[in-house]
């Protein structure tokens, strides 16, 4: 996974089954679904129409959002990185820390602060040069917990 200090996009086009083809300025590009995201989110019902979806777009010479404007929904560039970085995931642990900051949109140093770990460690793990363990997947469930919990 390549990695960049704060994602911004080039590029923004709608495909079929509520996916998006995102290209980034570092040149990375992905394949982003939304489809499990309409139950989670109700703002991004609107998005279930296929004809709306499809007028996604990005405002010239900013690349910061992914908009539908006369819907007035937009989805931030680290959002849609993060749920890149979940979705195109090796393992099962990866896509959980991966989901895990999307869900609470916690940058490297905040995920490292609540593990107790490194940013050093985290950013190893966000880039992944190094495969996440199982104990760090399952202090992300847990961190979740307690979070749920207060």
């Amino acid at each position: 996974m390549a990695t960049m200090k704060r994602p911004r996009l080039d590029s923004v086009e709608a495909l079929s089954d509520y996916r998006l083809r995102l290209t980034f300025q570092d040149g990375s590009v992905y394949t982003v679904s939304l489809a499990d995201d309409f139950d989670k989110f109700s703002a991004l019902r609107p998005l279930q129409n296929p004809l709306e979806f499809a007028k996604a777009m990005l405002i010239p010479g900013e690349g910061w959002t992914v908009e539908w404007p006369e819907l007035d929904i937009q989805i931030g560039a680290d959002t849609l990185w993060l749920d890149a970085q979940a979705q195109s995931a090796p393992d099962e642990n990866t896509r959980i820390f991966a989901k895990w900051r999307a869900r609470y949109g916690l940058s490297l140093a905040d995920a490292a602060r609540a593990l107790g770990m490194t940013p050093r460690t985290m950013s190893a793990y966000g880039a992944g040069s190094r495969p996440v363990p199982r104990y760090i997947a399952l202090a992300c469930k847990g961190w979740e917990a307690e979070q749920q919990g207060k």
